[in-house]
């Protein structure tokens, strides 16, 4: 089946890219989410203007996209949660509390679909996470789990 991306997809492709994919996996996940459309003769202007918008936002958005990452790596971003005895959380830390914080210390809103968590943070105490800024600038962020 030959799709139209409409969103990036981790390990498939940007939006804007056409992809080939199973029959199952384009008409049962990817298209009822709208993460991808059919791919047609006239959809192929579409992905064409996807491109071209992408590729002027990607010019405009490098430099500051390091900027951003420069502040982040320079000090840690606090993250308060709710902890019972001995530190330990109650649930775990979701990207969209460590989304926020992030924000709240850089003034940029930070989609938390860029955040990358390798391991489930569930302790107080300082962690590692991984922000994709922009294609070409990842940044990677020091956190500091602290109770509320």
């Amino acid at each position: 089946m030959k799709l139209i991306l409409t969103q990036e997809v981790d390990g498939l492709g940007a939006a804007g890219d056409v992809v080939e994919v199973k029959d199952g996996y384009g008409r049962n996940y990817l298209v009822p989410r709208g993460v991808a459309v059919r791919w047609t003769r006239g959809g192929q202007k579409q992905v064409d203007q996807i491109k071209s918008a992408r590729s002027s936002r990607a010019v405009r958005d490098t430099d500051h996209a390091k900027q951003v990452k420069s502040a982040l790596e320079q000090g840690t971003v606090d993250v308060k949660v709710r902890a019972g005895e001995g530190g330990r959380l109650f649930g775990a830390v979701t990207v969209t509390d460590i989304a926020e914080a992030i924000s709240g210390v850089t003034g940029e809103k930070i989609d938390k679909r860029t955040i990358v968590v390798t391991n489930p943070i569930k302790s107080l105490g300082a962690h590692q996470v991984a922000v994709r800024l922009h294609d070409d600038v990842d940044a990677s962020v020091s956190l500091n789990v602290i109770p509320s």
